[in-house]
């Protein structure tokens, strides 16, 4: 008898355990780590441009040291995986398993993925713009159907939060590494002025990038998506990765900022 009394105390120690496992699963989808290596890229390209335009191409060595330390994928997807453990319960993490554990769900990802990587390339950001604005202009349906994803996740106005407090922190870095002296209240002031530019950018680079993501599909396989986007285990799971992927971009924004303005001082001594 004494021995049952410690069985339900032993299974309440597993369940982290358990659910651990379950997100793990969950991120090993979602191909995770694929994403924030991409996205640790375009950073990395980001940083060059820093360097040629801010550093004179002087950089160097260390500078990249620096950038590589910044841009590290591994703290990206853990700050992502603690987001979704936030935000998403038992029962949507496994609704989501489920629907990624789909063939369309398997291919979704790994289409969104290597769309992420083309569009890093100007011609590529190029002609997806402009194919929007065709596709746009003739009412065509697949457009409708990507609003709809959109519009699911909030999308729009996440990433344009995401992009606005990203400026402010590299703003931030900056004043901090000794190149600026202006306020908080300055510097969003200075952030807050782009708000319309960047909601109109936005909007038209998501339509770019999920028209190209997803051209492959057909209109009944989006329809699909959007649907499983639209439940709460949909719409938990975007909240998470919105959370986890601003909370890193915030991170990186201040570090990369940081850095550049402590090696703008060192040149100027």
């Amino acid at each position: 008898m004494r021995a049952w009394v410690f069985a339900p105390l032993l299974w309440l120690l597993a369940l982290p355990a358990w659910a651990d496992a379950r997100m793990t699963v969950l991120v090993d989808l979602l191909e995770l780590r694929q994403a924030a290596v991409i996205l640790g890229n375009e950073g990395q390209a980001h940083a060059e441009v820093l360097n040629q335009d801010m550093l004179g191409g002087q950089g160097g060595p260390a500078w990249q040291m620096q950038v590589e330390s910044i841009h590290d994928p591994e703290r990206m997807v853990e700050m992502v995986r603690r987001a979704l453990e936030e935000t998403m319960t038992a029962e949507e993490v496994e609704k989501t398993i489920a629907f990624y554990s789909t063939e369309l769900g398997r291919r979704i990802v790994g289409l969104e993925n290597a769309a992420r990587a083309a569009i890093a390339e100007p011609e590529v950001e190029q002609i997806a713009r402009a194919n929007y604005g065709v596709l746009a202009g003739d009412g065509d349906p697949r457009v409708t159907l990507i609003r709809r994803l959109i519009d699911a996740s909030d999308m729009i106005d996440r990433n344009v939060g995401t992009a606005l407090n990203s400026n402010f922190q590299f703003l931030r870095g900056m004043r901090d590494g000794g190149t600026l002296g202006d306020s908080d209240e300055d510097l969003l002031a200075d952030v807050g002025a782009d708000l319309d530019a960047v909601t109109e950018d936005t909007s038209v680079w998501l339509h770019a990038y999920m028209l190209l993501a997803y051209h492959p599909l057909s209109n009944a396989e989006i329809a699909q998506y959007a649907a499983f986007a639209e439940t709460p285990a949909g719409r938990a799971l975007n909240l998470g990765l919105f959370d986890g992927f601003g909370r890193a971009y915030e991170d990186i924004s201040y570090g990369l900022g940081r850095a550049l303005a402590l090696n703008m001082v060192a040149e100027s001594l």
